[in-house]
């Protein structure tokens, strides 16, 4: 039986994300970017109003607000999907569960905001936590590890103890490993080679790949031009066991992953990383 894989599409309501920055900012846009995810056939929808690309300024917590909530509404008023929040502020997630959210994506992994724990504990909703080596102010000044997998697993050990020991049970956490948060194009590699290896905490695993720049390196592409490599990473994660995927393009993810299912080319999942 084929692996159902959750599609998280990416509403991103900032002036300054590495992709989309501004693009949803206008009442019109954002509409019409709901719309086009739920149509594209988002099994979520994560909405983020804090750029956490490499060297991003952070948010105070009204404007993060200001961004956030508003979509959040927006997306309700339409659909009852899953609507998840990419945000490491208590006071955000808090507000955002009360306006409809049902998940919280912390890339801090709960530990830039000791409120947080108490958000998490309000609710029943499943809870993301991403490993990120530094802060995105300085994670890709000179990222270093000794095993990059061996070293993140281990980080999911800690923070998966502490959460339960905290009141949060196992079965709502969500893993990921974190793509290009403070990691190299060789680190970002060997994560996507070895996808299976985060699996053993039991929680399910997210890979938030989409348009980021190890794929330009790679291919010499600009961003514009990386949502069919996307894709086709896509395809190869989802042979390798991943369970969700975070993506811009959610038409062409479920394409590619479908097609990789159908073709049954699990064959190519080690060669197609690099």
């Amino acid at each position: 039986m084929q692996q159902r894989i959750t599609l998280m599409g990416i509403l991103n309501v900032t002036p300054d994300s590495f992709s989309d920055g501004g693009r949803w900012l206008s009442e019109s846009a954002l509409e019409t970017r709901i719309e086009q995810l739920l149509a594209e056939g988002a099994d979520i929808i994560d909405v983020g109003g804090e750029s956490t690309r490499p060297f991003a300024e952070p948010v105070g917590v009204a404007e993060e607000l200001r961004r956030v909530i508003p979509a959040i509404r927006k997306i309700r008023q339409r659909s009852k999907i899953p609507i998840s929040v990419d945000t490491t502020k208590a006071a955000v997630a808090g507000e955002a569960i009360a306006a409809g959210a049902t998940m919280i994506n912390d890339i801090s992994a709960l530990r830039h905001d000791p409120a947080m724990i108490e958000v998490a504990r309000s609710f029943a909703g499943p809870v993301i936590i991403m490993h990120m080596q530094g802060t995105p102010g300085d994670m890709q000044v000179a990222p270093r590890y000794g095993d990059v997998v061996a070293e993140i697993n281990a980080f999911f050990t800690e923070r998966i103890d502490w959460l339960e020991q905290n009141g949060v049970d196992r079965s709502r956490i969500i893993v990921d490993p974190g793509i290009g948060f403070g990691k190299t194009m060789e680190h970002n590699l060997a994560i996507l080679r070895n996808i299976a290896a985060f699996r053993r905490h039991g929680c399910p695993v997210l890979i938030g790949h989409s348009r980021k720049s190890f794929l330009g390196q790679l291919l010499g592409v600009p961003t514009e031009e990386r949502d069919w490599p996307t894709a086709m990473v896509s395809a190869c994660c989802a042979r390798q066991g991943a369970d969700i995927l975070r993506v811009h393009d959610v038409r062409n993810t479920g394409y590619a992953v479908r097609l990789a299912q159908i073709l049954d080319c699990g064959g190519m999942a080690a060669s197609c990383v690099g």
